[in-house]
């Protein structure tokens, strides 16, 4: 029994860049994880003292471990948000990036690739510009149109051709500039991870190329 083509790229969704077990975005801890650090931590303050005043005297010390959660989240989300750079930075960053040259940017994003653990190359397909791999799985990545001030839907649908011509695990497509509503729509139905705005800038943070302060 043949399986399409659409199937097929269905199951692969599960690339090395992606949490292998995502929330659902709606849920209460996918909520508070993208919500500021200190709600999270008032929400278990909260179950701390109504917890504390169901139980009886002798079991109140336990109430605690209700509120834990609460607390581990909003930890975590303190952690990353302190990692998220400012506004600012974010568009200090970009601007840096759209300045550099084709070769400048490679090597940025190359390097900034090599040290999350990743072997990087240069694939000889159509609509792609980086090929990752880790772990015997393979990513491609479109990025030599970052300058473009607006991305389109026609640089994704190239990258995820790539993906079948190369059997990819996952594609990434990174921008600089805005990406069309079109553009997202069409990334979220064939699985391309959009790499753009804070997370393209946390991605390039050390790179020497950048001079931002």
């Amino acid at each position: 029994m043949s399986i399409s083509p659409t199937l097929a790229r269905r199951a692969r969704i599960t690339g090395p860049l992606r949490d292998p077990a995502p929330l659902n975005k709606n849920s209460l801890f996918a909520v508070l994880l993208r919500s500021p650090w200190w709600i999270s931590i008032a929400v278990a303050a909260g179950v701390f003292a109504l917890t504390r005043l169901a139980l009886p005297d002798a079991y109140a010390p336990y109430a605690i471990f209700t509120a834990l959660p609460f607390i581990v989240i909003g930890a975590y989300a303190g952690w990353q948000q302190l990692r998220t750079p400012s506004a600012e930075r974010i568009a200090a960053t970009l601007d840096s990036l759209r300045a550099l040259s084709w070769d400048e940017f490679s090597a940025a994003l190359e390097d900034a690739f090599r040290r999350d653990g990743y072997a990087v190359s240069r694939p000889n397909i159509p609509g792609a510009d980086l090929e990752l791999t880790r772990s015997a799985r393979v990513s491609l990545v479109s990025c030599k149109r970052w300058k473009v001030a607006r991305t389109g839907i026609e640089p994704l649908k190239e990258l995820d051709a790539a993906r079948q011509a190369r059997e990819a695990s996952e594609c990434i497509y990174i921008a600089a500039g805005e990406i069309t509503d079109n553009a997202r729509a069409f990334a979220g139905e064939t699985n391309i991870r959009l790499l753009h705005g804070a997370e393209l800038a946390r991605l390039v943070a050390a790179a020497k190329c950048l001079r931002t302060t």
